[in-house]
């Protein structure tokens, strides 16, 4: 063979190796994509291929956040057939098939955020399909706190006021406050990523009043309200002392009445006594009388 000839064979050796080595190759144009929750999103997966379509399978699996050692089967492209899973069926499809393994998911949830996998492979190409990964971010403005108050709301006691919230991407952050008589910011004890709560003892009636809790993140905020009303109660060692002068007001008045009435009966008696003597003095002629019978 001359030097033309192998030169041509070293060509074409050259390109079917360069040829095997792209046959098929898989790439996402974003490895990030967020998307507000209820409006649609692209999910982008390009591949390329020197064979025929006519075997073409490409599979969409995800991996949700909530729980991503269960991923499920979302889409599937195989031989001209496309299946979608039970859950996303008229959510989800293909934009561009077979030209493209873009899909398309309309009315987003927070349940669809996760890892998506996108599997292309076009036998006899390759064994193994190619692999490209990306994360689906659903945004979601935080949901109706719920507002708690537990304790004891006498005077002296301890009162708790808890808020909780279920929803929200970003995770909401959580704020109490207090509104009257004037707004006082309050600090806030964190359980967990939804739940913040704010400790109180020894209240007093000047802790009454109403109090805020406020779940903000990038899309929205959303408030619950509690009215505190913090109750005095008697000082019942203040009530026994004041029954018992009174008790002792009434004996007081009770006894000087039975003397004053005593002495009114004695005063009354020594005066008849007195007008009778006078009067037999004033009648000398009884008394003769009575000496002569």
């Amino acid at each position: 063979m001359g030097s033309g000839g192998r030169w041509i064979f070293w060509t074409v050796c050259v390109c079917f190796t360069t040829l095997e080595n792209v046959a098929l190759r898989v790439t996402m144009r974003q490895i990030r994509v967020e998307v507000v929750q209820g409006h649609t999103v692209i999910l982008p997966c390009s591949f390329f291929t020197s064979s025929p379509l006519s075997r073409l399978n490409i599979i969409w699996t995800l991996a949700p956040f909530s729980s991503p050692e269960s991923p499920i089967q979302v889409i599937v492209y195989d031989h001209g057939q496309v299946i979608e899973d039970p859950s996303l069926t008229g959510r989800v499809g293909f934009t561009g098939i077979p030209w493209s393994a873009d899909i398309v998911l309309n009315d987003t949830r927070v349940s669809d955020a996760g890892v998506y996998r996108c599997m292309v492979s076009n036998p006899p190409e390759t064994a193994d399909p190619g692999v490209g990964e990306l994360l689906l971010s659903v945004l979601a403005p935080p949901s109706l706190p719920v507002c708690q108050w537990d304790g004891d709301v006498d005077a002296g006691g301890s009162v708790t006021l808890s808020c909780s919230v279920t929803e929200g991407v970003p995770t909401p952050q959580i704020h109490w406050d207090k509104l009257n008589p004037q707004e006082i910011s309050l600090p806030i004890i964190m359980e967990g990523d939804v739940s913040g709560s704010v400790h109180m003892i020894n209240v007093s009636s000047q802790t009454s009043g109403l109090y805020r809790c406020s779940v903000s993140n990038l899309l929205g905020t959303e408030n619950c309200f509690v009215h505190l009303s913090i109750y005095n109660t008697p000082d019942t060692t203040s009530g026994i002392l004041q029954a018992v002068l009174l008790t002792l007001s009434m004996s007081l008045v009770l006894v000087a009445l039975l003397v004053l009435g005593t002495w009114l009966h004695r005063t009354g008696q020594d005066g008849r006594s007195e007008r009778k003597d006078e009067d037999e003095f004033r009648n000398p002629q009884t008394l003769m009388k009575c000496s002569f019978v």
